[in-house]
């Protein structure tokens, strides 16, 4: 009789049609549920040897200038204040004369990296580990489309995150962490969809923790139990997993219940190990005085070092939570203090990481989503013009460690700053050079969905960056 008097399984499907016949398949059917059950999180051999094994991307969410930080442009300083020959400028919103830089521009390094004050400890310290890529390009210029092209590669529909094809692809090196985590003070825009899974099985969804809060339990929540000891809670959980296999022993075709019942065990694990990770506290004065780690920003990227030593593979720090980095207006004053906030702890990060031998197995990005003008933004509704608008035209992001090339700048924009023009870059050929660098051909690494096979760069053609790795 079938298992279920409302449900026909594949086995019991196959038990009594043809005369049984079908039995024919079960082998193959016990191959797929034995991979089914193994532990989706346990480490696996990527398409070739990896020149990374993680990643910390560090998310100047709102979209930095790039002609104020790390595309220096000495025409718009000389055409500041008058109207530039580039015709109409395509922005979401109006704008006028072209804007000089307020901040000041020097070579780094014996590589004579160029890069602005807003970033000056990060390149003094840093230029020549540093690759700044300076033609990049998106599709549109709207915060939402944008942020999740850069996390997803769609910027239309939620598709999973990179760092959910990577934990896919690799698994996590620690059984005991998760393999994709997400900090972020508050929500950014889009929020979770920034680090959805998607049609990914659930357990690839990166773990988001908030950290405006500082309590090593609150970052997590409900990480510990108040009322029961873990034997206690090992046994509520084995006779949870119990009746929820019972409950998958008829609809093996529902990935959503292996993700939940994974996530189950994955939480039960963290308990002990993510407490610990958490944990900045156990870091020396001097360390701690190095990140800041009184800040948020310090603090957080002190846990994503903590998180990838013990074998997480994608970390994002997200600088703010809703586009602090989009100075519409007051640039000069907003960009200041914002690479005041972050540039201590990012060069803190790459010194850190140097130190401690894992610059050269960990790839550090750090961009936002797109970049602005050099032409004023005119205000809705009058007012002095400060700031400037979005600009998907061009933009700059800097990687460094884990395969790139050091002390380099890759392409270029116009001599105004606002279209990529030389060796253009998109964000999806940014995604094909990342996963490349984690030992991944971007077209080999596919998830069969809807009757399709799904990738990250998507159905467009996507381009391996090789000039910028080493």
């Amino acid at each position: 009789m079938p298992s279920d008097s409302h449900t026909l399984s594949r086995r019991d499907l196959l038990a009594t049609i043809g005369t049984g016949i079908g039995w024919l398949a079960l082998p193959g059917m016990l191959q797929a549920d034995v991979e089914t059950n193994a532990n989706p999180l346990a480490p696996r051999n990527p398409h070739f040897p990896a020149r990374a094994k993680h990643i910390i991307h560090i998310y100047l969410n709102g979209g930095p200038s790039q002609v104020d930080t790390w595309d220096p442009k000495t025409e718009l300083t000389k055409w500041g204040g008058k109207k530039l020959p580039l015709g109409n400028l395509t922005t979401e919103r109006e704008t006028g004369v072209a804007l000089a830089s307020p901040f000041q521009f020097a070579q780094y390094g014996d590589s004579g990296l160029w890069c602005s004050e807003v970033f000056q400890q990060t390149a003094s310290r840093h230029a020549d580990r540093i690759c700044v890529v300076r033609s990049m390009y998106a599709n549109t210029p709207n915060h939402e489309q944008s942020m999740r092209l850069m996390n997803t590669g769609d910027e239309r529909l939620s598709r999973p995150s990179y760092g959910s094809w990577l934990t896919y692809g690799l698994g996590c090196e620690n059984q005991n962490l998760p393999g994709f985590v997400t900090l972020c003070p508050g929500l950014p825009v889009a929020d979770s969809s920034n680090w959805r899974s998607a049609f990914l099985p659930g357990i690839y969804q990166g773990t988001y923790l908030d950290t405006r809060k500082t309590k090593v339990t609150e970052l997590i929540a409900n990480i510990q139990s108040p009322r029961t000891d873990p034997s206690g809670q090992r046994r509520q959980l084995d006779l949870l997993t119990n009746l929820n296999r019972r409950h998958q022993a008829t609809r093996r075709e529902d990935p959503n219940l292996e993700a939940r019942i994974q996530s189950f065990e994955l939480a039960y694990r963290m308990q002990m190990e993510a407490t610990d990770a958490l944990d900045i506290s156990q870091e020396t004065k001097a360390i701690q005085d190095l990140y800041k780690a009184e800040t948020v920003h310090g603090r957080q990227l002190l846990i994503a070092r903590r998180l990838i030593e013990r074998g997480v593979r994608v970390v994002q720090c997200y600088h703010g939570d809703v586009q602090p980095w989009d100075s519409h207006s007051n640039l000069a004053d907003e960009h200041r203090r914002l690479g005041n906030e972050c540039d201590g702890p990012i060069a803190a990060l790459l010194t850190d990481l140097l130190q401690r031998g894992l610059l050269d197995q960990t790839l550090v990005l750090c961009g936002g989503e797109f970049g602005r003008t050099p032409a004023v933004e005119i205000p809705i509704g009058g007012g002095n013009p400060t700031g400037r608008d979005h600009n998907h035209h061009g933009f700059s992001i800097w990687m460094a460690g884990g395969g790139v090339r050091g002390g380099f700048a890759y392409g270029a924009t116009d001599e105004f700053g606002y279209r990529a023009v030389e060796n253009r870059v998109h964000v999806r050929d940014i995604h094909a050079t990342m996963l490349h660098l984690m030992g991944f051909d971007h077209k080999r690494l596919t998830y069969r969905h809807a009757g399709l096979d799904f990738r990250l760069t998507g159905i467009e053609e996507a381009h391996l960056v090789r000039e910028i790795m080493a």
